[in-house]
């Protein structure tokens, strides 16, 4: 299993990727070809190309000149216009705090260009990995207090979620997936008895379905775990870009890293926590083991 990522080269910064894989989604909403939005700021395509791959950025006049090409006002405008010019600063720090609004699409766009996934979640199953009533529970149990209470929009968050997951875990391209899930996860209840079922039904659903697909579990009694209490991914790229590190707090605005000491760091982590769990084998037989006792 390879733990390092070629780190070596120039690569994109984080905040041109996150404006690259924006534009992209929203060119592609829109139904514009990548030679039409060339033409709109008077570029050749390749242009084009390097700004949706994060290895070039757009003056204020193109970038304006692109959101009206793709039909982009309100809110939304304002992040894109600030995302570009967060891009053209010269970097310093190695951590990015994301508090544009939508950012939980700025990391789903992040999440779906990724190569790589190595994932690392306590107390909760991963979100790719949830069932549709597991996600309804975990919408429940936040609404009114980490977001207004609004039950107009549950529908669309739980839709939002199922769409996350169809782009990664039915995409024809394939990635390497990796996620360490605590047993206290599977055993937690979560909705109810029922929404239990489902999710480790589904759960195993997955893991005959997707071969590629690499789940471990981490045993309550398993000791040296590094990142006891808190969760972490990195996302890799392969030659496209660096790695990058993801924290979410539980409120406030969500942490990336970059910076290749703080990748590794969590890279080592991560794997040592994939090293204490069980084999992919043996943690689906634990999870039978658990729908047996529900």
């Amino acid at each position: 299993m390879n733990r390092e990522f070629d780190m070596g080269q120039a690569r994109p910064t984080f905040e041109r990727r996150q404006l690259g894989l924006t534009l992209r989604r929203l060119r592609d909403s829109a139904g514009v070809t990548q030679q039409a939005a060339a033409d709109a700021v008077g570029k050749v395509r390749s242009r084009i190309v390097q700004l949706e791959d994060g290895t070039a950025t757009a003056s204020e006049e193109d970038l304006t000149t692109l959101l009206d090409c793709y039909g982009v006002a309100g809110d939304e405008r304002e992040t894109v216009l600030d995302l570009g010019a967060q891009a053209r600063k010269r970097r310093q720090r190695r951590v990015h705090i994301d508090q544009l609004p939508d950012a939980y699409q700025r990391f789903a766009d992040l999440e779906a260009s990724a190569s790589e996934i190595n994932c690392f979640e306590t107390g909760i199953i991963p979100g790719l990995l949830q069932s549709p009533g597991y996600v309804q529970a975990v919408i429940a149990e936040c609404d009114g207090i980490w977001w207004q209470h609004a039950d107009s929009q549950g529908p669309e968050r739980l839709a939002y979620r199922m769409d996350r997951q169809a782009r990664l875990l039915r995409a024809e391209d394939r990635r390497i997936m990796r996620f360490v899930i605590t047993e206290d996860a599977l055993r937690a209840s979560m909705g109810s008895v029922e929404v239990m079922r489902e999710q480790l039904h589904h759960l195993l659903n997955l893991l005959d379905k997707l071969p590629d697909l690499n789940v471990r579990v981490l045993t309550n009694d398993a000791f040296g775990n590094p990142a006891r209490g808190y969760g972490l991914c990195v996302f890799g790229f392969g030659e496209r870009g660096t790695p990058v590190g993801y924290s979410a707090p539980v409120l406030g605005p969500s942490m990336y890293y970059d910076g290749e000491a703080e990748v590794e760091s969590m890279l080592r982590a991560f794997y040592r926590v994939w090293e204490h769990a069980l084999s992919r084998k043996d943690s689906r037989r634990l999870v039978q083991r658990i729908v047996k006792e529900l």
